[in-house]
């Protein structure tokens, strides 16, 4: 069955490769961890990567000593959810913390940042290295950035042979972020993919070639006419190497390391179709689809050179044809660029279903590079053999449980509250209910300017704030209250509002919780709010001027931080940083459409965001505004 694809997948991997082991959690759970590894014994940096499938043998191809400790998969070209993340950094990362290797997609970005938040909340140390390595799209890209392609995959090695080493966390996070600085992909394509049980899409015509198209089937930067191979690999060569761009640091003289990367595995796709003669119709250049069973017709030998040259570029053969595009890449940087080609991979490392084409990567190479590329691993799909006896049978390693730092007592409502418990609960309430009262004209300025589902999506994240604090929230201790509200918003909003909100609890829980329990300070509080403030902006890209909720909370930490230094009363410094995200939600009504705006806005005419200001803003605004005010009728009732 379609939807069983992923989990068969892995168990048909996990039998082939004695080194390698699932999670016994599908079919939500769907990771692959080397067998040898256990959080409670392995003494190295682990290093983690996933994503969505069907991009096999990336990522779970690559465990192994050596290389990635665990993968992460999420659904068919899905972003894996942030339970699966969390189970993979708990089953495989010790006390040399853990590095995940994140492709510079959206979904990618958020479900990790988030994971990775939740982890440090748990006691693991984690780092993140978020790989962009397309050069097909000229700057700028906005918050969004370059997608991550099979460069990702020399990233993995990269890091998996500094980790095997025995470097620290911080410096396989450093070695892979250089590795990740210094390599360009690009992809040709002559069909796009097709999705387990749907129709494929005819975007491209008959004669048509894509080029810089992304993994998951996104349109590439231009549509042109079939070329010659050499052509080809010339044009995507200079598109890397390309100084207007400047994507990658590559300049003549220069040693690099070069990957040709088919975009299909040969199971998923037994025929193809090729532009040719069919001498037995009166119809010439016509296009057929056939199985591989030459001798069926009568083709002259011009034709079968055509027809293995579409073979070539569709990528749809085996290393043969890749060898002949590595071929013609090798000489051209050799003798075009003036470059030194010290490695060259070539084979199927990220592909994209039963997309046809292929993609070319290469990456700045010195003595430390080269070393790590060159150190062993028993990664399967890495370039070397694999040894070790199969076992007759392979249980699944269980479920790690949570390392949640809570105690019993914190659990739940207390039987009587604290005065900080009791401001807390006000507070609380006061900023869910201002965002019940504002679902309506959330949802008109959205639909102006998005899918106008903002102040829908807000709203059920604040009835169940509204209705777990009933019991669950452990109000005296406002660190666990905070990390309760994140839950709540976690289990009822979707999209990307819920993702940033429960990273913005979660960053504001990890800084409160190093405070006294007996009572937060406002100096405290403000820390919290800038710490969140910068996870959002680290894991979802924005900052002030895109357009998001942060151009209400960025002005609002910075008075706050500013009345508070200069001595003035906290809740009146509460009450003025208001003001200042009420007005910072208010200019996104000024703010220009351009690229370097988030989200849907990217797509909106100026005169168009000049009438409606950033729903998520005002959201934001809205919230924190009524925050302030109960918190100073509360002290001017007392």
């Amino acid at each position: 069955m379609v939807a069983d694809v992923v989990t068969e997948f892995i168990e048909g991997l996990v039998e082939t490769y004695p080194g390698l082991q699932f999670l016994d959690g599908f079919p939500q759970v769907k990771v692959v961890l080397r067998a040898d590894v256990s959080s409670a014994t392995y003494n190295k940096v682990a290093v983690i990567s996933g994503g969505g499938s069907g991009h096999e043998p990336a990522h779970a191809g690559f465990v192994g000593e050596g290389m990635l400790t665990a993968a992460i998969c999420g659904d068919v070209f899905a972003s894996p959810p942030v339970d699966s993340i969390l189970a993979g950094i708990r089953a495989v990362t010790g006390p040399m913390g853990c590095l995940l290797i994140v492709t510079n997609y959206t979904g990618d970005r958020l479900n990790f940042g988030l994971a990775a938040e939740q982890a440090k909340s748990e006691g693991y140390k984690v780092e993140i290295v978020i790989v962009g390595d397309d050069c097909a799209l000229p700057p700028p890209r906005g918050i969004a950035g370059r997608r991550g392609l099979a460069g990702t995959i020399l990233v993995n090695k990269i890091a998996g042979a500094a980790a095997a080493a025995g470097l620290s966390l911080a410096d396989v996070a450093a070695e892979a972020k250089r590795a990740s600085e210094m390599v360009g992909t690009m992809g040709v394509a002559l069909s796009v993919c097709t999705l387990p049980g749907q129709v494929t899409s005819d975007r491209l015509g008959p004669g048509k070639m894509e080029l810089g198209l992304g993994i998951h089937g996104e349109p590439g930067a231009a549509v042109a006419d079939l070329q010659p191979v050499d052509v080809v690999v010339s044009h995507v060569l200079k598109q890397i190497l390309s100084t207007e761009t400047n994507y990658v640091p590559i300049t003549r003289g220069n040693r690099v390391v070069l990957m040709i990367n088919g975009l299909i595995l040969l199971e998923w796709r037994m025929y193809w179709s090729v532009k040719t003669v069919d001498r037995n119709q009166d119809h010439p250049g016509r296009y057929l689809d056939f199985y591989i069973q030459p001798e069926a017709y009568a083709y002259s030998v011009m034709e079968l050179n055509f027809l293995f040259f579409m073979m070539r570029l569709l990528g749809a053969t085996p290393v043969m044809e890749l060898m002949i595009a590595a071929g013609k890449a090798v000489p051209n940087l050799q003798l075009e660029h003036g470059l030194a080609v010290e490695r060259v991979y070539t084979g199927s490392f990220m592909t994209s279903l039963d997309m046809a084409g292929f993609s070319i990567s290469i990456m700045k190479a010195d003595e430390v590079i080269l070393k790590h590329l060159d150190a062993t691993t028993k990664a399967p799909h890495w370039p070397v053999g694999v040894d070790g006896n199969r076992p007759p049978a392979k249980i699944p390693v269980p479920m790690p449980p949570s390392h949640s730092m809570k105690s019993d007592e914190s659990l739940g409502r207390p039987l009587q509250l604290s005065q900080q418990g009791h401001v807390l609960e006000v507070t609380i309430e006061a900023a869910a209910e201002a965002v019940v009262n504002l679902r309506d004209r959330l949802n008109e300025w959205d639909s102006k300017v998005g899918d106008g589902d903002c102040g829908s999506t807000m709203y059920r994240g604040a009835t169940a704030i509204l209705e777990d604090k009933k019991k669950y929230y452990p109000l005296n201790d406002a660190a666990e209250t905070v990390n309760e509200i994140g839950a709540s918003i976690r289990r009822v909003m979707g999209g990307t509002s819920g993702i940033l909100y429960h990273i913005f609890c979660k960053a504001a829980y990890a800084k409160l919780k190093a405070s006294s329990k007996s009572g937060i300070t406002s100096k405290q509080w403000a820390e919290a709010l800038e710490a969140s403030i910068a996870a959002v902006s680290k894991y979802g890209g924005a900052t002030a001027g895109y357009r998001t909720m942060l151009d209400a909370l960025i002005p609002a930490a910075a008075v706050l931080q500013e009345r508070l230094s200069a001595g003035i009363d906290p809740s009146t410094a509460f009450i003025l940083s208001s003001e200042a995200a009420i007005a910072g939600a208010e200019s996104t009504k000024h703010m220009q459409a351009q690229l370097i705006q988030a989200g849907r806005s990217t797509y909106i005419s100026p005169e168009i965001l000049a009438s409606v200001p950033d729903p998520g803003a005002m959201a934001a605004a809205a919230w924190y505004r009524a925050a302030a005010l109960a918190v100073k009728d509360m002290y001017q009732a007392s």
